[in-house]
């Protein structure tokens, strides 16, 4: 049952999805992110990022604070489209 629970609502990824992945050796955030799209959705992996990288720990052996938590891009947060074309300035006016 524990299994079941989703760990990356944006995404609907699983646990057991999360584990298997880890037991196949990709054992870090960003090789997760790129297999399984988690971190990416509209969230940017502030719902499940740390409960994947307790996961990662937890099957590794390896404490959470030398886990890399992964690149993160800008916008570290979600913006609407509307505003990044309302930007006045330089050649696009």
């Amino acid at each position: 049952m524990e299994d079941d629970i989703v760990v990356c609502r944006c995404e609907e990824i699983t646990l057991k999805e999360i584990r298997e992945w880890i037991a196949r050796g990709y054992d870090t955030f960003d090789e997760l992110k790129r297999l399984l799209r988690v971190g990416m959705g509209p969230c940017q992996g502030r719902g499940c990022r740390d409960i994947i990288l307790r996961e990662i720990s937890k099957q590794t052996g390896v404490p959470v604070a030398d886990i890399p938590s992964g690149t993160i891009r800008p916008p570290v947060k979600p913006i609407k489209c509307g505003l990044v074309g309302d930007i006045k300035g330089g050649d696009f006016e």
